[in-house]
């Protein structure tokens, strides 16, 4: 499976029918081909029209306040297969192929906090220090 993108005129169509909130943000969920979530950022309109224009996933940094494109500095890039909007138009699901972690923490999903009853718990290690992934 690869991605097609849509025409120009087909992007400007969902573009504007997607709800951004206030801070002109959806969130984004990344998941792997087999179901798992590997992560959930955020997207501005030019994220989302990068992503759909080009199939590789672009987010919006909020810390940073610009554009983040998934791996440019780790490597750990997002090829996207599928992309689709919820019912309310305001959440994003991207089916993805991961190039390496998409953990800032070396980690292949985001979600490895487990919820026990004695307290949080790591349900996975990292597969490579985040000092190796940024050159830190």
């Amino acid at each position: 499976m690869t991605w097609t993108a849509p025409s120009p005129a087909i992007i400007d169509d969902i573009l504007s029918q997607t709800r951004f909130d206030a801070n002109g943000l959806i969130s984004a969920i990344a998941q792997d081909p087999d179901g798992t979530i590997l992560m959930l950022a955020w997207m501005n309109a030019d994220a989302l029209r990068e992503t759909l224009e080009t199939g590789r996933v672009c987010y919006w940094s909020r810390s940073r306040e610009k554009l983040w494109r998934k791996g440019e500095t780790s490597g750990q890039q997002q090829q996207l297969l599928e992309a689709r909007l919820d019912c309310d138009m305001d959440a994003a699901l991207f089916i993805i192929r991961q190039t390496g972690v998409a953990c800032h923490t070396g980690r292949r999903s985001c979600f490895y906090h487990g919820v026990t009853p004695d307290g949080l718990q790591d349900t996975m290690q990292p597969e490579i220090d985040p000092a190796v992934l940024y050159g830190r």
